[in-house]
């Protein structure tokens, strides 16, 4: 049954990592390119006055590793093993919390446990450190801000497994139940949003509109690719668990 779960997962993942990757190039891409040219334009600007001319505006384009059409190209395939790998990981993860927590059927816990996901893994850090476009953030600030936003990763999946924890503890009616999980969530994600540094390397003069909309853009991708994938993950487990149902009621 695992083996069948994580063959599940990959492919479902990987579909919904696809269709994710096509949001992200028809919504994000059009942000990333005004971000370049912000980019190339301020380096062209700092070029210039440094050496005293245009003649080096050059530069920036040279530093460029991987072309924008492959970087467009790869999107995909990012995207694509993003929803492999969370796939998988998924279906090994769901397959430890059939019949223990959750709703019982099996489409709702898929649809359940994904949205879960997206709020403890996506969320929860969004909130604290969202995504940025090009010329957006110190480089060499780079491994100190990763390391802020897998702390909330970290933070936003234990407070999930406390708060699933205590929902199963609390003997009253539903609502008690959701509302006691629900304060143990909010309680060590709220202080990790107040402890942990602020990161804001925002330059002058860059446009908010341009900066939100990339945000928005970056969670949308996010989003779209929880819900395609429990959707999807949720109605195939359904599926698969009517089906000895049906079986024995055609015998």
């Amino acid at each position: 049954m695992v083996r069948t779960l994580l063959v599940r997962g990959l492919l479902l993942g990987l579909l919904a990592g696809l269709i994710a990757g096509a949001f992200a190039f028809v919504f994000g891409e059009p942000r990333i390119e005004s971000a370049i040219a912000l980019e190339e334009a301020a380096s062209a600007q700092h070029a210039g006055s440094e050496h005293g001319g245009a003649g080096h505006t050059h530069e920036h384009g040279a530093e460029a590793v991987v072309s924008r059409p492959v970087q467009k190209a790869g999107l995909f395939l990012a995207t694509g093993l993003y929803g492999l790998a969370v796939g998988g990981i998924f279906a090994l993860v769901y397959a430890g919390l059939r019949g223990r927590v959750g709703p019982r059927s099996e489409g709702g816990l898929g649809l359940a446990a994904a949205g879960v996901a997206f709020v403890a893994v996506i969320l929860v850090p969004f909130v604290k450190y969202p995504a940025n476009p090009p010329a957006v953030g110190d480089p060499e600030t780079i491994n100190g801000r990763t390391v802020l936003y897998l702390v909330m990763v970290l933070v936003g999946l234990a407070a999930t497994a406390v708060a699933a924890v205590t929902a199963r503890q609390v003997g009253a009616g539903p609502w008690a139940r959701w509302a006691a999980a629900v304060a143990v969530f909010l309680v060590p994600v709220a202080a990790a949003w107040l402890l942990l540094p602020s990161v804001n390397e925002v330059p002058e003069g860059f446009p908010a509109t341009l900066l939100w909309e990339f945000r928005l853009t970056s969670l949308g991708t996010q989003l779209v690719f929880w819900a395609v994938f429990g959707a999807l993950f949720g109605w195939a487990c359904d599926r698969a668990a009517r089906a000895p149902r049906a079986a024995l009621a055609a015998a």
